[in-house]
């Protein structure tokens, strides 16, 4: 359900994405500002029922999306580590520790064809190893992992008190 949705935003953004570059805000929300700056009491309100009328019917139609902090907060957490730049819109308002470490419980964990590990999260995020550090144990369902940005688009996992690994984040279906 949430990577559904999280793929219905990511597609609504990008399509948008070429015109967002230059213009970040939607016209709606622009003519709903505008109408602070009218003096006369009677046409500041006719122009401000317009103009949510304006936004609810681009909410309603899918041109504009709405979404609080908690929700944006729980696609970011869900999105880590996936190369989806058009999601940066959800950064806003986030502090940096929120986009650049993830605290998470392993569900599984598992050697791949090459020797090295692959955990699947709670959540059902896969992290492939990339570099060959050997684990002194291998992690436990129910075990906190945390991983955080690294260099060159990897992370860096850290399970319990032993060294980090280099990850990267695989899509679920190809990680089975």
């Amino acid at each position: 359900m949430i990577r559904t949705t999280l793929l219905a935003i990511a597609v609504a953004l990008a399509a948008q994405s070429a015109a967002a570059q230059a213009d970040s805000e939607p016209n709606v929300i622009k003519a709903l500002k505008a109408c602070a700056a009218i003096k006369a009491d009677g046409e500041r309100l006719a122009c401000y029922d317009k103009a949510a009328q304006s936004v609810t019917k681009a909410q309603e139609t899918g041109e504009v999306i709405i979404i609080d902090k908690q929700s944006a907060r729980a696609a970011r957490r869900q999105a880590f580590g996936l190369d989806l730049p058009t999601l940066s819109i959800l950064d806003r308002g986030a502090d940096k520790a929120e986009t650049e470490t993830l605290q998470a419980t392993v569900k599984a964990a598992r050697a791949d064809a090459q020797g090295g590990l692959v955990v699947t999260l709670e959540d059902g995020a896969v992290w492939r190893q990339i570099d060959d550090r050997t684990l002194s144990k291998q992690p436990k369902p129910g075990e906190t992992v945390e991983i955080r940005k690294a260099a060159m688009g990897s992370y860096l996992m850290k399970i319990g008190s032993q060294p980090a690994i280099r990850v990267r984040r695989s899509e679920a279906a190809t990680a089975r």
